[in-house]
């Protein structure tokens, strides 16, 4: 039930029985999850790429070429690395890639219009997708369209509507609708959302809760602001907590610096992040 979602992704970005979703990431990260099932509602194919080559740029570039790649995921920082790997390659090389690559989603963190303006220059038949969906909403719940046009007078990206099957909701603290432009915390529902927390009771008790506008179902509390922007598109602005994603790992600064005060002779630290 949970993968229910990929039915929306399906009717929301078409795959036919000539595209080739390329799976990179490991089982363990749950972006894995639409590269290993997605493909299937349509006769599609996967290509498994050899362990070590997501960490290659140059290798990745070739064997997209050479297996037909039509649709892959990247973490934005691992995809400015690939365009990094583009514009030193050749014209001929760059069109043979360019070619076949029909969309590209990132998420997993916030994409910057920066780097959505460089994909458009290097692969300008390309769609990009800005992505959003915590593992707890099994993974993939908001999507965005980039445009080169729109974007450039932004200051970040939004993460778009709900893939058909999800619902987003932004409240204030007493659970009540915030209107378009106020900033409130991001909450999902739908069948994508997951059971709870495996031996976690308490913090299942606390994330997953009673969906008010739909009776008997649940949602989600993702712990980040967001707001509606005039267009229909739900803009990302943060976390309520002081937790930070980087390179699409959750890293919760209360937890180091917790471990850090346990040493001894340590009686205060503070972690801050940093570009």
């Amino acid at each position: 039930q949970a993968v229910s979602f990929l039915t929306g992704m399906q009717g929301q970005f078409p795959l036919h029985k000539e595209d080739v979703i390329v799976l990179k990431t490991s089982f363990s990260f749950d972006a894995s999850v639409w590269q290993l099932f997605w493909w299937t509602l349509s006769g599609a194919s996967v290509y498994l790429l050899p362990s070590g080559w997501e960490k290659d740029p140059a290798l990745m570039a070739e064997a997209f070429t050479q297996e037909r790649v039509t649709t892959a995921h990247f973490i934005p920082a691992m995809l400015n690395s690939f365009l990094d790997q583009l514009e030193m390659e050749t014209p001929e090389r760059r069109d043979g890639l360019t070619t076949g690559l029909k969309r590209v989603f990132a998420g997993g963190e916030p994409l910057t219009p920066q780097a959505a303006a460089r994909f458009a220059d290097l692969l300008p038949e390309t769609s990009l997708i800005h992505g959003y969906g915590p593992t707890e909403a099994t993974v993939d719940a908001a999507f965005y369209v980039c445009d080169r046009e729109k974007d450039s007078e932004r200051l970040r990206l939004p993460i778009g509507k709900p893939v058909p099957g999800a619902r987003l909701y932004i409240l204030d603290p007493q659970m009540a609708v915030q209107p378009a432009g106020v900033i409130g915390e991001l909450y999902i529902a739908g069948n994508g959302v997951a059971r709870g927390y495996l031996n976690r009771p308490e913090l299942t008790t606390e994330r997953f809760l009673s969906d008010p506008f739909y009776p008997g179902e649940r949602m989600y509390k993702t712990g980040d602001l967001a707001r509606w922007l005039p267009d229909g598109q739900v803009e990302f602005l943060g976390r309520l907590d002081d937790q930070v994603k980087i390179r699409g790992y959750r890293i919760e600064p209360g937890e180091i610096e917790s471990a850090l005060r346990n040493l001894e002779g340590v009686q205060e630290a503070a972690v801050i992040t940093r570009a």
